[in-house]
């Protein structure tokens, strides 16, 4: 099956809500193999173009053509189960082989679905988007068409699907906001910008910066439009009603003219750095706390852990290793079976919840936040009104005065956060706020965190997120244990690779009789100044190393190269990836001098 064979084509496609207007007369096709993710701002129709796709909701006008008998796989943001129907029955209607249910036993497993009979009214939210996803893949469709399909993955999951995804010809369009998974698993983007659509031939990576080429050539065409428009405009007032021929083509023209120079690009917001934020130096202090649910699921034992002031915390780990658990122990949520936790008397915490918030459906976005406060004090004499606030977090004055009713669910978490901010916290304890928001709110909510002149507590298994915003992880492996891991997720996931394969050779070495002793810990060392510079030099290298990779890989595929330019790039791709596999190991060398404890 060749890459040129169409699976879909859409022409001139149109969705309008009431006044709303999604989007209008957009095109596009997807071939076989291709693996296309769509991008665009919350409440843009992300989810109503797939829907639409999908067959579950009508479009105004325009065409869409499947190729004939086409098997498509349709995962829904938030999928319907009958309660009373058991896991295995949810994924077949009744109807399995047997071949079909050992591969969704296999699914399922990777998933963490384990209880196969289990009524699917019993399974959280979570769970049930997983069941749902494994239905999906369990039939292996022709086309898959994903909404979401990472959110209630965690990490482990997240990673295996991104394999999943990646191996074989599948051809599949998705909407995620995952940009790791966005960077190795897509081939085409497709952005939904100001109701049309525009497709770039690369990966995530590839699509930032087109993009900007894409912005920058376009504020450029406005400004030249504008310039001739002004003296276009002279001519219109000067010149006699009654024109010639000449002249009323003259004219035509200056209205697309105008258009042209009366188009607005949004600018990136400046960054919203708060200066009003003040913490002692007494933050919390966990003195050996203990939970468990039962006798065989410890969720921590004698835990003891003292967070310091400024500190920007991630954790990680397996679901139901504890994590939310461990957080509603800090805000005195839950109790703890042994030990405490002492807080200190200036922390004002700010907590966002996976669970959300309760909205009156009736009640409109800026009520919402100025029940809260009229304006928010980021210091230095300066205020921002919650209109403002709002508009930082891209919603426009429009939205602004929309019923709560009308928002999508990514509109909502969106809101949801500007509650817990507009509450000018010092200590923000934020329990999986990546899910359902766009990847511009990301990059926004990103910057914050990054000046925020507080203390951070972050759970997500956005790995991107996380790089950008945490100093340290806590890694909870399950049965009680949890590990303080100095460095971001990328690194911990380097350190970890490591570490399985010294383990796997360790047990090869014990079958072969070898005796393996163990580094005693007075063998330890820290860094020496030298060793640590060149560390922090590696990593800087590192990044470079991996963003030309992925920007030539890029071009590799995107069909524009000359032969000469084919040849260097592909000369030049091994010679990278043989100078991050020798960095990479030597980062890691240098990682374990000081090994986590």
């Amino acid at each position: 099956m060749t890459k040129d064979i169409p699976y879909l084509d859409v022409q001139n496609l149109t969705k309008t809500f009431g006044a709303l207007e999604l989007f209008k007369n957009i095109s596009f096709s997807i071939a076989a193999g291709q693996r296309v993710g769509l991008i665009a701002q919350n409440g843009k129709g992300k989810s109503t173009l797939l829907s639409i796709l999908a067959g579950k909701e009508g479009c105004d006008s325009g065409d869409i053509v499947f190729r004939r008998d086409l098997k498509i796989g349709f995962l829904e943001q938030s999928p319907l189960f009958d309660p009373q129907e058991s896991v295995l029955d949810a994924c077949f209607n009744h109807h399995g082989e047997e071949s079909m249910v050992i591969k969704a036993k296999q699914i399922l497993t990777r998933l963490k679905i384990h209880d196969l009979s289990q009524p699917m009214g019993q399974l959280s939210g979570g769970q049930q988007k997983r069941v749902a996803l494994a239905n999906v893949l369990i039939t292996e469709p022709d086309m898959l068409i994903l909404d979401e399909p990472t959110n209630h993955l965690d990490l482990n999951m997240i990673e295996w699907l991104e394999s999943y995804l990646s191996s074989g010809n599948k051809t599949l369009l998705m909407v995620t906001h995952d940009r790791f998974f966005l960077d190795r698993v897509c081939s085409v983007i497709l952005e939904l910008d100001d109701k049309c659509l525009y497709s770039y031939r690369g990966n995530y990576s590839y699509y930032l910066e087109k993009r900007q080429e894409r912005i920058d050539a376009r504020r450029s065409e406005i400004a030249r439009a504008n310039n001739l428009y002004r003296r276009e405009l002279d001519w219109m007032r000067r010149m006699p009603q009654a024109r010639g021929h000449k002249a009323k083509y003259r004219e035509d023209a200056f209205y697309e003219l105008e258009r042209v120079a009366k188009q607005h690009i949004e600018e990136r917001q400046m960054r919203l750095k708060s200066t009003n934020v003040y913490i002692g130096s007494k933050i919390f202090e966990c003195q050996y706390i203990s939970k468990a649910w039962f006798p065989n699921h410890i969720i921590m034992k004698d835990f003891y852990y003292n967070f310091s002031r400024y500190e920007k915390m991630g954790i990680v780990g397996d679901n139901g290793t504890g994590k939310s658990t461990f957080i509603k122990i800090l805000l005195g949520i839950e109790r703890p079976d042994a030990g405490r936790v002492v807080v200190g008397d200036t922390v004002r915490f700010g907590y966002f919840s996976q669970e959300g918030l309760k909205f009156d459906e009736n009640q409109k976005v800026i009520d919402i936040i100025r029940d809260i406060a009229d304006y928010i004090d980021i210091g230095n004499g300066k205020h921002l009104s919650a209109s403002q606030f709002l508009q930082y977090f891209l919603f426009t004055q429009e939205q602004q005065q929309n019923y709560v009713r009308k928002l999508s669910g990514g509109e909502r978490r969106k809101l949801y956060l500007c509650t817990v901010l507009m509450k000018n916290p010092n200590f923000l304890v934020l329990d999986e706020p990546t899910n359902d928001l766009d990847i511009v709110t990301l990059q926004i909510l990103e910057e914050y965190l990054a000046d925020f002149p507080g203390c951070v507590i972050v759970v997500s298994h956005d790995r991107y997120f996380m790089d950008k915003v945490v100093d340290h992880l806590l890694v909870f492996k399950g049965d009680g244990v949890i590990k303080d891991f100095p460095g971001n997720y990328t690194q911990f996931r380097m350190w970890n690779a490591l570490e399985s394969k010294r383990d796997e050779g360790a047990v090869v070495n014990n079958k072969k009789g070898i005796a393996i002793s163990s580094p005693r810990r007075e063998d330890k060392r820290k860094m020496t100044y030298k060793e640590k510079m060149e560390f922090h030099e590696l990593e800087k290298t590192i990044f470079e190393l991996e963003k030309e990779q992925s920007k030539i890989e890029a071009e590799l595929c995107s069909g524009t190269l000359s032969i000469d330019e084919l040849t260097k790039k592909s000369i030049r791709l091994p010679q990278i990836k043989e100078e991050l596999d020798e960095k990479s190991t030597r980062w890691l060398e240098l990682s374990e001098i000081e090994k986590i404890k």
